[in-house]
């Protein structure tokens, strides 16, 4: 067995000595009756708690373990938070959760309750003894019930717990061996297959979360608001009497979301402090004090200590008490009985109102924040001492044994066969394989299928002209975009969104401004009143927030198109997307998915407007992001096949877009000279989708004179700037090809060493920054290839964007790539 697996606190031997000491009862009672007289649990529901905390206890134990012969990678265990099994017991295993890396035993008791009776998947809790009151003390509706007809009144009795039990360990046998993989970093490991260490699984509806320093909070209010939003809807593809179904279509298959699904979300008590914390709160409280309904149950699992740094007493319960729109709950995470009893309320007055609450869920940390963590620099023994005396396992047992369900000896024989059989598991998963190569690490990351794609593209393109034809022409108000002539970039933005809002019915655009205004520059102008308010709606000025429902609703199953409105505003919310968006299929293998298209105005040049606030240069942060799609459209003939491009991959792929918007180009219309009108363009028919198509990763080429002399290669801005010094060079006998990358991430390598190599001679143009901007991501994929010509950068000062005419001298101009190109044929 496992007891010389222990702590400085011995932590095995202390429950062992706390069992032996337990009196039996007086009489024993039969486990299918109350616990005690007036509680809400039986002796047998008690009895799987129980059994899930101490499969939980076990698992940590393992894996401190592991470490010591350097076969364990991970040590942050759940011990003493245990009391979050009667959490889980108090939900419904369809309630989709994200879960604090601490809730092993949640994650233990939900597999059991999945393994009892699967058919039972959406209903309730077995009923309890008494009667359940609502949160303000009058007697509550069945936890199940509703407020909307639509929810059926009657719902089935839950699984029998005692189900569980009787089953023994094998009810645990496969949440234990998933935990232990990924401890050990096996690349069998059902969720993230050797990449992390993740509570996850996509048939028990627990979401993957990776660090949980509340990033993912904000995530959690984006899919409460898409699933009630979902559940509201009857369109088609949104909601079906089956459910909503988690990432519905292209590929993804989860168990559905009952109608009345409510989403929990744990963490722990430092994270209350975090900005993504207050962000969701805020959020969460925002929409419900306006009307529109969010049901999240928020657990926060309150040790007291952020590693070392203590909470001070009282402010946990002061600043969530604090939140308005949020209700208030609160338990003793060592008292089995009463944390399911509050849990049940919060949970049935959550799923009966649709509105946020949040539990507040008092715990202890036992052996450490992890297995490196000495706690004895900076806790007293006192306080050791007294975290032992409040374990919520041997509280659940103490509980057990005075009710007279089980003596101290049986509750002993389980532990140790538990610990047997996780230990059993755990030298099982020694002998699994790891991740062998990169292509096996990155293989889950952003799975490009460019056939596909163009696929959905074709087929978009035909229900345009076909079936959906009359619909699109209504929607146009009876003259569709290719029939009123050239448009600008953001014209032709718009109707791009217009017909990707036709064909993706799932579809949702949002962000700050982008209804009742249009947007700061008119580019969502009219789609409000198109598509209703539903489907194109306006956010509170907060970024984390606008990001975390998008993340939240391309995982209930939308088509997520949220705008951040400046490129500098990004830089409040980038770990959305780095942390959360980008690492969905990353940490669970493609299980879950997250797709999303995120627009952003960004890039300089704004004429008479800005500084740097509205003249934002810096792409590094998003180029970084590994498996992120960077679009950066420069001309209105590229803009609406990119962005039907992206709309696309994401539905195929459950893609996550930048769609990056030159603000200085959305109502440019000449290129040479005043009125030329060059930069204008048509919007192609959708019998035309097809042939325009541009995927991911491709350049497009211009070609000036004789384009044999030199290879122009740029993005953005950058594109129009580059073809007037090519015309320039032009009258100077000098042929020129501008290369206009279109992608940033991923770079069209194969388009820049083949331009690059016609001529011999580059000029990089990056309107970024020298040190960290695009242009540096375009040599170095000129020396991987083995390009031996000239090149030379023309870029961006390694400053902010100053305010009015001194922006001139950071920022690349026409004249400056002339010179440039001057000075690099005279080599």
């Amino acid at each position: 067995m496992l007891s010389d697996v222990t702590t400085p606190q011995d932590l095995d031997d202390r429950f062992r000595e706390t069992l032996a000491a337990l009196p039996a009862a007086e009489r024993r009672r039969d486990p299918a009756d109350p616990v005690t007289d007036d509680a809400p649990l039986t002796g047998a529901q008690v009895l799987d708690l129980f059994d899930a905390q101490v499969t939980s206890r076990q698992l940590d134990l393992a894996g401190r373990w592991l470490r010591s012969f350097g076969e364990g990678f991970y040590t942050i265990g759940s011990a003493g938070h245990e009391g979050n099994a009667a959490v889980a017991a108090a939900l419904r295993p369809t309630d989709p959760a994200l879960l604090h890396y601490r809730s092993g035993a949640f994650y233990c008791l939900r597999a059991a309750q999945a393994a009892a009776d699967p058919a039972q998947a959406a209903a309730d809790p077995a009923p309890t003894a008494g009667s359940e009151r609502s949160a303000d003390g009058a007697p509550s509706a069945d936890p199940g019930s509703t407020v909307d007809a639509e929810v059926s009144e009657s719902e089935p009795s839950g699984p029998d717990p005692t189900s569980a039990t009787a089953a023994g360990f094998a009810a645990y046998a496969d949440a234990a061996r998933d935990v232990l993989r990924g401890m050990v970093a096996s690349s069998l490991d059902p969720i993230a297959g050797g990449r992390h260490k993740v509570f996850g699984r996509a048939d028990l509806a627990i979401v993957p979360t990776t660090s949980t320093i509340a990033s993912h909070l904000p995530r959690a209010v984006g899919m409460g608001l898409a699933v009630e939003r979902l559940r509201r809807l009857d369109s088609a593809g949104r909601r079906t009497g089956a459910g909503v179904r988690v990432g519905s279509g292209a590929g993804a298959a989860h168990a559905p979301w009952p109608p009345d699904a409510i989403v929990v979300c744990s963490f722990g008590d430092a994270s209350v402090n975090h900005a993504s914390a207050t962000a969701a709160f805020n959020t969460a409280g925002w929409y419900d004090h306006a009307g529109l309904r969010i049901p999240v149950l928020f657990v926060c699992e309150d040790n007291g200590l952020g590693i070392s740094v203590r909470s001070p007493e009282g402010w946990v319960e002061v600043t969530l008490r604090a939140k308005p729109g949020i209700r208030y709950f609160s338990a003793d995470g060592a008292d089995p009985v009463q944390t399911y009893a509050v849990a049940a309320e919060a949970a049935a007055w959550v799923r009966r109102n649709r509105r946020p609450a949040v539990l507040h869920l008092r715990t202890v940390r036992l052996m450490g924040h992890a297995g490196a963590d000495a706690e004895s620099a900076y806790r007293s023994p006192t306080e050791l001492a007294e975290d032992l005396d409040r374990d919520p396992v041997a509280a659940t047992a103490r509980l057990l044994v005075d009710a007279g369900v089980a003596t101290g000896e049986e509750l002993l024989a389980r532990y140790d066969e538990t610990g047997w059989q996780v230990r059993r598991l755990a030298e099982e998963v020694l002998g699994e394989p790891k991740l062998a190569s990169a292509a096996d690490v990155v293989s889950a990351l952003a799975p490009r299928r460019p056939v596909r794609v163009a696929r959905a593209v074709a087929d978009a393109a035909a229900r345009a002209s076909g079936p959906g034809a009359g619909a699109r022409a209504e929607a146009f108000g009876g003259k569709p975009p290719e029939l009123a002539g050239p448009m600008t970039l953001a014209q032709s933005i718009n109707a791009a969104l217009a017909d990707g809002m036709l064909d993706h019915p799932q579809m949702a655009l949002f962000g700050e401004d982008v209804a009742a205004k249009g947007g700061v520059y008119g580019v969502t102008k009219g789609l409000r009143d198109r598509f209703g308010a539903a489907r194109v709606f306006d956010t509170l000025l907060d970024e984390t927030s606008v990001l975390g429902l998008g993340l939240g609703a391309g995982l209930a199953g939308m088509l997520p198109v949220p705008e951040i409105q400046y490129l500098a505003y990004l830089h409040n919310a980038e770990d959305q997307l780095r942390g959360e968006a980008a690492t969905m299929r990353f940490f669970s293998q493609g299980a879950f998915r997250n797709p999303m298209v995120v627009r952003v105005a960004g890039l300089a040049y704004q004429e008479g407007f800005g500084g740097h606030f509205h003249n934002d240069n810096s792409v590094a942060v998003l180029r970084d992001v590994p498996g992120l799609v960077v679009a950066v459209p420069a001309r209105p003939d590229d803009a609406a096949p990119m962005l039907r491009t992206c709309l696309a991959s994401a539905a195929v792929d459950g893609s996550v877009c930048v769609f990056l918007e030159p603000i200085a180009l959305y109502h440019t219309r000449d290129l040479y000279a005043d009125g030329d009108g060059e930069w204008l363009a048509g919007y192609p028919e959708p019998g035309g989708w097809v042939a325009g198509h541009v995927p991911i990763g491709r350049a497009r080429v211009y070609r000036v004179g004789s384009a044999d002399d030199l290879t122009i290669i740029t993005f953005g801005n950058g594109v129009r700037m580059s073809l007037r010094a090519a015309a320039v060079l032009a009258e100077e006998g000098v042929g020129t090809r501008v290369v206009d990358l279109r992608w940033l991430a991923p770079l069209p390598v194969a388009d820049i060493i083949r331009e690059s190599s016609a001529t011999g001679r580059v000029l990089v143009v990056d309107e970024t920054r020298r040190s960290g901007g695009v242009g540096e991501g375009v040599i170095a994929a000129l020396v991987d290839g083995g390009y031996v010509g000239a090149a030379r950068r023309v870029a961006g000062v390694d400053s902010f964007v100053p305010l009015g005419p001194a922006a001139r001298h950071v920022l690349v101009s026409a004249e400056a790539i002339t010179d440039g190109a001057r000075t690099l044929l005279a080599r």
